[in-house]
Formats: C-alpha cells, structure tokens, sequence
C-alpha cells in the first residue's frame, strides 16, 4: 500500500508513559496519519474533536480508566474503530476481558519489535476497510431499495406518495423533541408508510382525503395496508426496525386497532405512535381542517394517542407557524418551498400530491413535465420564513397571497 492510501485512515495510540509514546511516533509518523494520547481521558477528547480513527492502539494498565474499560467505552462510541490491547503483563485474565468486552482485534505483549507493531496495524486497516466497505455496500442497497419503492409508489398512487411525504416533513422534528437521535429509521419509515396503499385505487384516497366514506372493499384493503407494506419490507434485510413502525402506524395507543392484540401504550414502538398521529392528522387536514382544528379533534379522542407524542406534534407545528404562502411559476421552484397545493398537468391529471417539500429531485421531474404535457400555474408554495427574509431583500419569486 501507499504511504499515501495509507495516510487516509487515522490511527491513536493511548499509553501512560510518554517515553513509549514518542517512541510510536518516532517508528510511524512517517507511515501513518498518527495522534498519541497519554491516557483514556485525554484519548476520549482527541476522538471527540478528530474521529472517527480506523485503529485504536491502548496500554492495559494505566491510572484511572484502564485499558479494558476505555476499550469498551469506545466500543459503545465507535464500534467501526478497530482496538488493539497492549500490555507488560502477561496477564491471562486481563486478555480475556480485554476481547470479551471490548471486541478487542489483537492483543500484544510488551516490548514489540517495530516490525511486529506495523504488521498489527497494517492488519487492523484491513479489517477496517473490511467494515466499512461491508457498511457502506449494505447502506447504499438500503438506499437504494427504498428510493425504488418509493418511486414505484409515486408512479403507481401519487396521492399515497403525497400523504407520505407529508407525514416525512414533519416526522424527524417530532422524533428528535422525543428523543430520538438516529432518525434514519424513523424517516424511512414515514416515507415508506403507504406503501401498502399500491393496491388501493388513488380514487379511495382522494375519498378519504375528503372526508367521503370507503365501500366495504376499499375499507378493507385500507386496513390492510400497514401490514402488506410490512410484509413486503420482510424480504429485504436490516429493515426489521422499519418495518414495525410501519405495522404499527394505526395502532391506538390504548390498544385498540391493526395488528389485532399484543402491544398497547409504551410497548407499541415509538416510531409506530408517532406515524399514528402524523398519518391522522395528515387526513383530518387533507379534508380541510386547519392545523388547530385537526389538532383539537384528535385532543378529544381519547385513548387513540400517545400524549406526549401529540403534544410535541403540537410545539413542531407552531414553530412552522412562520411559513409564507406564495404562488410561482415551475422555473421559480426553490428547495425547502412546500406545496401548498397539488400539482395537476393541462389535462387534470395529478402530479404531486400537496405537501410535499421541495427538493432537486422534485423539482427537475416537474419541470419535465412542465416541458412534456404542460403543469397548471401559478403553483401555490409554502415559503420557509429564511427563504421569505431572502426575496424580501432580493425580490421575491411572486406575490403573497
């Protein structure tokens, strides 16, 4: 390998005695992108403000936190990060609690020769870009599976794909006011919600989202759908966490509803509780209650949601309170605008469902269309209040209205 291929992963080294560390960096600073700490607690910041490190390097015995419990710790912080153990001790039980708890890669006995060392962490790298490449390989095929469901769902019902991308806009401000911090799963699961609507007509929707009742038929696929979609998200691995939001996103939270039985109140996933009140408080607004209005029904029902999670959907919608509504033309489209209305073409066929954020994606497929069939304009868009700061100062993209 390169030095310079080399030089791209970052390796730490943590020992006590500063003799041993100007000794590391004498031997590899020339080899390898190299930070030296003289102890766990220095380490811990040096991977706060420089991490993530590729190999982690760690004395066994060292004052305070030693090496078996740092090694842990930084398991738990970096469980990408390769760690080595390195000791004078020839200590049996020191090794076992160095593997058993902190997956410890290697382990070497003082003193080591510089070759000895080098063929360690040359091995470590390896099996770091082993992890990783196998990380990024399954995150990419997530990505992508789901970027195909969700453009099969837009082409198929777009009034589904609306209400998804709808529940989406606000789903991470709720999920991160609760507490949750790596939302990847939550977001996921919003936009994948309705998938399990493919199979109803896009006419049971636009019924529902005027507040019309479903025949027997539509009903029943209706109450179906949360299931179906987490059926189908059963073939595709590492979207367990998904998949049961998604089963239980009509579950009340007194216990009642789809899937019949089983979870009520705090068992029922957090991210199902959350997408049962985004998902009813998209259709009680779809037909034409305002914000307040949908939020006042769904206070008097009772039983049916997670109190705390409804009052946080109640702080989200304020704080979006600032929101302008415009009206523009397609090449006035901007990222972060929200559709106030749908998008329909010249010959009445909808495009994109209300609701739905603004990105570069969506924005070059409705100027494609604009340029094949013709769109309806001007469009109605929901202006962030930085995005209405900047037309107020460079000129605007239309009038209020």
């Amino acid at each position: 390998m390169s030095e310079q291929a080399a030089r791209k992963e970052k390796i730490l080294f943590v020992d006590d005695d500063h003799n041993v560390l100007d000794a590391f960096r004498r031997n590899f600073y020339k080899i390898y992108d190299l930070e030296t700490a003289a102890g766990a607690r220095e380490a811990a910041g040096i991977i706060a403000r420089k991490g993530p490190f590729a190999v982690v390097v760690s004395d066994m015995r060292m004052p305070g936190v030693d090496g078996v419990q740092f090694l842990t710790r930084l398991k738990e912080m970096a469980p990408d990060t390769v760690r080595i153990m390195l000791t004078g001790y020839a200590d049996v039980q020191s090794s076992i609690a160095a593997v058993n708890e902190g997956n410890v890669f290697r382990f070497l006995t003082k003193p080591y020769s510089t070759q000895q060392m080098q063929r360690t962490l040359e091995d470590a790298l390896r099996q770091y870009r082993l992890v990783t490449a196998e990380k990024q390989l399954l995150e990419q095929t997530l990505s992508g599976s789901i970027k195909v469901l969700t453009e099969l769902l837009a082409m198929v019902n777009p009034e589904a794909f609306g209400r998804a991308n709808r529940i989406h806009r606000h789903v991470r401000q709720v999920g991160l006011h609760l507490g949750i911090t790596k939302t990847w799963e939550l977001e996921n699961a919003a936009l994948l919600s309705q998938i399990g609507c493919m199979l109803l007509p896009t006419e049971a929707l636009e019924k529902m989202a005027r507040g019309e009742s479903l025949s027997g038929e539509e009903r029943q696929i209706y109450d179906m759908h949360p299931l179906i979609a987490a059926d189908l998200l059963s073939h595709i691995p590492r979207l367990e966490g998904i998949r049961d939001i998604i089963a239980y996103q009509e579950k009340h939270f007194a216990g009642q509803g789809a899937p019949i039985g089983g979870k009520s109140g705090a068992d029922i996933p957090l991210g199902g509780r959350i997408l049962k009140i985004l998902v009813d408080f998209d259709q009680l607004e779809s037909s034409g209650k305002t914000p307040g209005q949908a939020l006042g029904i769904m206070k008097g029902r009772q039983g049916w949601y997670d109190p705390m999670a409804l009052g946080v959907l109640e702080k989200v919608l304020g704080m979006q309170s600032g929101f302008k509504l415009r009206q523009v033309r397609i090449d006035q489209l901007e990222t972060g605008m929200l559709l106030a209305e749908d998008v329909i073409s010249l010959r009445g066929m909808l495009l994109v469902a209300k609701g739905q954020e603004i990105s570069p994606v969506l924005m070059t497929r409705l100027r494609t269309f604009a340029g094949i069939g013709g769109v309806q304009e001007p469009i109605k868009v929901l202006v962030p209040p930085s995005e209405e700061k900047r037309d107020d100062v460079g000129g605007g993209a239309g009038g209020e209205q």
